[in-house]
């Protein structure tokens, strides 16, 4: 193990409450004065930090300069886009490049008899709901899943389905959704 010696210029926040504080934990060796010691860094760190901040977002730069503090991120390896084994760079070439690809059949012909090929199949009518059978759907449904998009839980709905009126109200939207084909 490396023996360290902390001084007054080790860290920037470092200051002589911190050495005090870690001369008594050295002396004592107590749990006490070990938390006081942590207790004690944590503060300057946080004086000295928000103290920092306040300075650099009061300047001109303002608080991109606080950026310098992250670490840097590296940017991602990015590709040339390649068409016929053939890379492209300029932002003309690119878009004939996407035009190419994705109008590829603007001048081809195109055989129109297929579409009449294609079966027809009538159109089947929904049989609206009744009451029983809304009921007995909504009785299955989880009490403690979690909510949808309308944060209405099943708990919820199921509290008020209690009341006839509102059921009556609800299977009365349902079936007529189910009649303009919603």
């Amino acid at each position: 193990m490396k023996i360290v010696n902390i001084t007054k210029h080790s860290k920037s926040w470092w200051n002589n409450n911190c050495s005090r504080n870690l001369e008594r934990y050295k002396s004592t060796r107590s749990l006490e004065d070990w938390k006081f010691f942590q207790k004690t860094v944590k503060t300057m760190k946080h004086s000295f930090f928000n103290l920092k901040i306040q300075k650099i977002v009061s300047k001109k730069q303002g608080f991109w300069e606080l950026m310098n503090w992250v670490n840097k991120c590296k940017l991602p390896v990015i590709e040339a886009i390649k068409h016929n084994s053939q890379s492209y760079f300029n932002l003309n070439d690119l878009w004939n490049v996407l035009h190419l690809s994705f109008n590829m059949a603007q001048y081809h012909c195109i055989e129109k008899d297929v579409l009449h090929k294609i079966p027809t199949f009538a159109s089947s009518s929904w049989l609206l709901f009744l009451e029983e059978e809304f009921t007995s759907a909504i009785v299955k449904c989880n009490n403690l899943s979690t909510p949808g998009l309308d944060k209405l839980a099943w708990r919820h709905l199921k509290h008020i389905l209690k009341n006839k009126s509102c059921l009556k109200n609800i299977i009365n939207i349902a079936n007529v959704c189910l009649n303009i084909s919603y």
